[in-house]
């Protein structure tokens, strides 16, 4: 009999791959930090599942409430039908959240959370009789997801949709925050940072309907951690010209950053917010998209009076009883002390790597580790000595990167930095 692998490249197309996937490896079960894989090998998750399984695999909450509500029912429309798990996971997001997000529209992925943001904001000019504002501003070095709404303000160089330009929305990019997370500011170096972003907000804001960005970390686009007080300059900024503030908190929402939202480092509020990845713990699909009562209402009562969107398993029953399930889990509260924790091991195990070769940059902010390289890595050979290794990490470009579960122990984590250090400092 062919092995999974095999099967595999001859039908199915993996996300970022050619149409027969190499390296590949085949999981056949994973449970806590672990994926075992088919030869019988097990493996550290140091990405939890693209860093949305935060509480590890088959975590028994989750899975208790998941089976619960599939004895009563896995799915129904949520056109013009309401159910009490997506109505207490709603009520839910609102009161954890930023202030004044007082509205939730539920969806099944990140990128379709950026679309409904998108959309919300250019729905709410059209409402407030301003349809020319239909231009976003963004941040270079950001990434919000892979459909056509969301790739248009993506980094048009680290983004990975060049070849779609001429198909694409035409937006505005600023310069990627250079002042870092949590170093000392001069007062001139926040004003030269914020520049350029201001000058285009200002020439533009009669075209344009929000700026959309990642607060505080940029992640696919380059695992860029930058300072707070752009954050609260930007919030500034679009209360003064009139522009809406859509963050984008899908890979830093539920505590990955040290905070639950990203925004909290700046205390600041956005009128649109997007989240999803860990929201269910990493077991189902769901994500969610965050509006004011502002919003909610310029959409409410203008033309045609209603959201012009609707997916067919929007609130899905089973991925909000996960969702509910993982929340309860972070209400314990031991995620803050988890997450330090996690952050002050990489920190200090991470910093080695700063003086191999291959290395421009070492930075590490809540649950997040970053190892920046001079060159791009080649995934065919740093995939496999990873796995080797006996941990899970997925680099791309220049980037290897860790975002563990927020479970895993000092002893699994070491294994995770000791496998970066070691692999890394194989790269001539």
């Amino acid at each position: 009999m062919s092995s999974l692998v095999e099967r595999d490249q001859k039908i199915v197309w993996h996300p970022y791959a050619p149409p027969s996937a190499s390296p590949l490896f085949a999981v056949e079960s994973a449970e806590g930090v672990r994926l075992r894989l088919e030869d019988g090998r097990e493996i550290i998750d140091g990405m939890s599942s693209w860093w949305s399984a935060i509480h590890g695999y088959r975590n028994p909450t989750i899975e208790a409430a998941v089976k619960s509500q599939l004895e009563r029912m896995p799915h129904v429309m949520f056109g013009g039908l309401t159910h009490e798990p997506a109505i207490r996971l709603c009520e839910r997001l609102v009161d954890m959240s930023p202030p004044n997000l007082d509205r939730v529209f539920l969806s099944d992925s990140g990128s379709v959370a950026v679309e409904v943001a998108i959309k919300m904001a250019l729905q709410v000019w059209h409402s407030r009789g301003r349809p020319e504002r239909r231009r976003l501003l963004t941040l270079r070095g950001g990434y919000h997801g892979d459909t056509f709404g969301a790739m248009g303000v993506c980094d048009p160089v680290t983004g990975m949709h060049g070849l779609f330009e001429g198909a694409l929305s035409s937006h505005l990019f600023a310069p990627r925050p250079e002042c870092r997370f949590g170093q000392a500011h001069a007062e001139s170096d926040i004003e030269a940072d914020i520049r350029e972003f201001a000058r285009l907000l200002e020439a533009h804001r009669d075209e344009l309907a929000a700026v959309i960005l990642e607060p505080i970390v940029q992640g696919a686009g380059g695992m860029w951690f930058y300072s707070a007080e752009y954050l609260r300059r930007v919030r500034g900024l679009c209360d003064e010209f009139e522009v809406l503030l859509i963050a984008d908190e899908i890979a830093t929402g539920f505590g990955r950053s040290g905070k639950l939202f990203a925004c909290e480092h700046a205390g600041i509020s956005p009128d649109i917010a997007c989240v999803g990845k860990a929201l269910t713990g990493g077991t189902m699909s769901l994500a969610a998209t965050l509006a004011s009562d502002a919003v909610s209402a310029s959409l409410g009562e203008g033309e045609p009076g209603v959201f012009m969107h609707g997916p067919t398993f929007m609130g899905n029953p089973l991925a909000c009883a996960a969702a509910n399930a993982s929340l309860d889990i972070l209400d314990r509260g031991e995620w803050p002390d988890q997450v330090a924790a996690i952050g002050a091991q990489l920190s200090g195990e991470l910093e080695a790597c700063r003086s191999l070769p291959a290395v421009a940059d070492v930075r590490v902010l809540g649950a997040i580790g970053v190892v920046e390289l001079h060159e791009p890595v080649d995934m065919s050979v740093v995939q496999p000595a990873f796995v080797e290794e006996g941990v899970w990490i997925r680099p791309f470009g220049k980037l290897v990167y860790t975002m563990p579960p927020y479970v895993i122990d000092s002893d699994d984590l070491s294994r995770v930095t000791t496998a970066i250090r070691e692999v890394v400092g194989s790269i001539g």
